[in-house]
């Protein structure tokens, strides 16, 4: 997951709809079935997938009230701490 990806993505809600990626979401997660992708090309897409998915996460923390750096601070740091367990 990258912060600055999920920073913009978040803007994107934010300016849009979350709606947008939760389909997009979709659309990306029933493209990983076709099964002459090649493993980069999945790993490009699930990627982009933990990415919106993270997005997404984070601006739910924001309508709950926390401040969006605190939530992507608190984000990435649950991710952080997923990854070193």
């Amino acid at each position: 997951m990258k912060l600055p990806v999920i920073k913009h993505l978040t803007n994107f809600i934010e300016k849009n709809d979350e709606d947008f990626l939760v389909e997009t979401i979709e659309t990306l997660e029933d493209l990983t079935e076709v099964p002459s992708l090649k493993d980069e090309e999945l790993d490009v897409i699930g990627e982009l997938i933990s990415n919106m998915y993270g997005a997404l996460e984070v601006h739910k923390s924001v309508k709950s009230g926390i401040p969006k750096k605190e939530a992507l601070n608190q984000f990435m740091g649950r991710v952080m701490g997923s990854i070193d367990s």
